[in-house]
């Protein structure tokens, strides 16, 4: 029974892989035709990828187009950039020396001003001072104060007549009107003007580069126009039409060719299917009648009968049993012709093709040299260059495709038309370049400060502002109005009057004493806090302070800005030609970097997008690896298995099915057998008990 089960298994394994691969072919056609779609697309593709890289040079030229119409922004301001690093600083100067200038006359002016009120408000305080000064005096003249009591405080009085004075005499200060008269001649010319025309020239830089450069920009145009032309005409003359034209014929009449006998190789598969059916048919219908004579003999089978007396059902299980040994032997050498063939071609296509396309070791036997041809070392350059010494193999080949890499990287085919000969950028860039560096631009129109500005500057230095004695003014500000506080002079003196005798004396003191009060109150006070003559003391003392600043080593500033603007104009006279090379330069790389970048893209697209060769790989992955390999072999190799397993299970099976036979199949004649051999039967038993078997008696005599 065990027998049957494992044949069962093995009949219907057999069977599975018979059907799995007619179900295979079958679903095969829908798979060469998505490689032939893949191949199709690959070959339709390829001229459109090249068109894309030749039209994406018109990006690169209008890049560069765009770059040379801007060249007074990129080149001028560049070279004006360069410049400015001397040259602003210079006019920077200036110009801050010609606001020095305006506010050097203001500040002069304010001096003047502000001395002027100052000195009107202390003249008239002197002249109120002296006349109390005066009366005082004549009333310490009068006779009472010679008298004994009164003489000793009349003395101190008159000695201290002295402080009673102004402290800030603004008068004795030096006036500064020929300096301001000077310095107002200096602003008769208006430097800032002059400064900023300055300015306004080297700003120009841009459009000075622009109009110095249009007819050479020109020339630039049209040399990357012909670049253009240039690599259309090239692309145009590329085999690659041409290959691929006869290409797609060719593949056009291997899907035609593939279309047409795929019927055939359908129907043939129905034949093999229908004949490997017919196998597994041969072992269940020998299977078939092992289990019903094992079904039969065991249902039928009576240990009581003899061999002659067996029933019909017994007898028949014997009869299938044998009916299975003799189509055993009928048909056993068909099914161990078919399992050895069979075998033999999927076991050697699997350890001899599957196995070694696995692991690529079928392409290096290959790539063996002098194996696929004698004459040749590489068999595949041979083919395609008809040079078999370019190291290019099968392996290599299949590897960068199966990495989807462009087929001009995969073929070696620079050994074909080598790609990185029309695409040598010095052989488009050397006439730009030398376009670029016959720019010349002249820079020498423009003038930063003319000799009358300069001149200005030495009139403003030699102004005489040095000369202003700027100790004598700033001293008088900071003096107090007064050498002595009026107000405590006018109460010591009302003091000292109470020492004397009541009379025209004390009366006379104590009425100087009111009057000094007064002119503390009506002058002096104003003068102190009123806003008139605290912003005139306060603008003075910052003009003063201004002008002191100016003042300083001011021939020694002016020269250095005279010399700052010579050595700009020298730098953009003489030197600007070294900036100029040095940013045309940097130019000139950047226009270039532009062909620099599309050229590397080129390269790049065409040895890993362009054409690139995955669809190559999957039709050989398809070929072998899954329509081979897994589609037929394994197939294959499933069917021998199984239909060999169950084909070996024929021979104990019938060794089992003879030996079995003769207990279920009914005898004409009965055979002698021992007790040993047959035990307790039962159709001897009466003999051995004594009783007679004329059966048994007969069938020795005849014996």
């Amino acid at each position: 029974m065990h027998r049957a089960i494992i044949k069962s298994v093995g009949v219907l394994c057999a069977y599975a892989a018979n059907q799995h691969l007619t179900n295979q072919v079958r679903g095969a056609k829908k798979l060469v035709n998505s490689n032939f779609k893949d191949l199709k697309i690959f070959l339709n593709d390829t001229p459109a990828q090249i068109d894309y890289l030749v039209s994406q040079y018109n990006t690169t030229k209008d890049k560069a187009l765009s770059d040379l119409n801007n060249v007074g922004p990129l080149l001028g301001s560049r070279v004006q950039e360069q410049l400015g690093k001397e040259v602003r600083p210079a006019l920077d100067a200036a110009l801050t020396m010609a606001g020095a200038i305006r506010e050097t006359k203001e500040a002069l002016e304010n001096v003047s001003v502000s001395v002027e009120v100052l000195q009107e408000g202390t003249e008239r305080l002197h002249a109120n001072l002296t006349d109390v000064k005066m009366h005082l005096s004549n009333t310490l003249n009068d006779s009472a104060c010679s008298a004994t009591q009164a003489a000793s405080t009349c003395n101190i009085i008159r000695n201290s007549l002295n402080q009673l004075n102004i402290n800030a005499n603004f008068s004795g200060l030096p006036g500064v009107s020929s300096q301001l008269a000077k310095v107002n001649d200096v602003l008769k010319i208006d430097l800032s003007s002059l400064v900023q025309k300055g300015y306004a020239a080297f700003n120009d830089t841009p459009d000075l580069v622009v109009n110095q450069t249009r007819n050479i920009l020109s020339d630039i145009k049209n040399v990357l126009e012909s670049i253009g032309s240039n690599i259309t005409t090239f692309a145009k003359t590329l085999p690659v039409q041409k290959i691929l034209a006869d290409l797609t014929i060719y593949l056009t009449q291997s899907e035609a060719y593939v279309q047409d006998y795929f019927p055939v190789v359908e129907q043939y598969d129905f034949y093999r299917w229908l004949g490997c059916l017919i196998l597994c048919c041969m072992v269940v219908l020998i299977l078939i009648f092992y289990c019903l004579g094992l079904l039969c003999g065991t249902c039928g089978y009576d240990k009581h009968a003899s061999p002659t007396t067996r029933g019909c059902i017994s007898n028949t299980g014997g009869n299938f049993l044998m009916a299975g040994v003799g189509f055993s032997f009928l048909f056993s050498w068909v099914l161990m012709t078919v399992v050895v063939l069979t075998f033999v071609t999927g076991g050697n296509v699997e350890k001899l093709v599957c196995e070694p396309f696995e692991d690529k070791t079928l392409f290096k036997v290959l790539d063996t040299p002098y194996l696929l041809n004698q004459h040749w070392k590489n068999y595949l350059s041979g083919i395609l260059f008809k040079n078999p010494n370019i190291n290019l193999t099968f392996e290599n080949v299949y590897s960068d495709c199966k990495e989807n890499k462009g087929i001009y990287t995969s073929l070696h085919l620079e050994h074909l038309f080598n790609i990185n000969e029309f695409l040598n950028i010095s052989m488009y860039t050397e006439d730009v370049a030398l376009k670029i560096e016959h720019i010349q631009i002249n820079l020498s129109k423009i003038i930063l400060l003319d000799e009358i500005g300069k001149e200005n500057l030495l009139n403003f230095s030699s102004s005489g502002i040095e000369g202003i004695n700027f100790a004598a003014y700033l001293a008088e500000i900071n003096k107090s109005v007064t050498k002595v506080d009026l107000l405590s002079f006018a109460n010591d003196l009302e003091a000292r009057a109470d020492q004397l005798p009541k009379g025209a004396l004390e009366n006379a003191l104590k009425g100087h004493a009111n009057s000094i009060r007064m002119i503390h109150n009506q002058q002096v006070i104003p003068l102190e806090q009123a806003m008139k003559y605290v912003k005139a003391r306060s603008t003075l003392n910052q003009s003063i302070r201004l002008l002191k600043r100016t003042s300083s080593e001011l021939m020694v500033k002016v020269k250095n800005v005279i010399s700052a603007v010579n050595a700009a104009q020298l730098l953009i006279n003489n030197n600007a030609s070294l900036v100029i090379v040095q940013e045309t330069k940097k130019y000139m790389d950047t226009i270039v970097g532009y062909f620099e970048q599309y050229i590397e893209w080129v390269k790049e697209s065409i040895a890993m997008e362009v054409a690139a060769c995955k669809p190559i790989a999957n039709v050989i992955d398809t070929a072998v690896d899954i329509f081979l390999c897994s589609y037929i072999i394994d197939s294959v190799n499933t069917f021998w298995f199984g239909l060999g397993g169950s084909s070996i299970f024929l021979i104990p099976a019938i060794i089992f099915a003879v030996k079995l036979s003769k207990y279920y199949r009914r005898m004409d004649t009965e055979d002698v057998y021992d007790d040993t051999e047959n035990g307790n039967n039962g159709y001897h038993k009466e003999h051995l008990y004594g009783i007679h078997n004329p059966v048994f008696t007969s069938s020795v005599e005849q014996w």
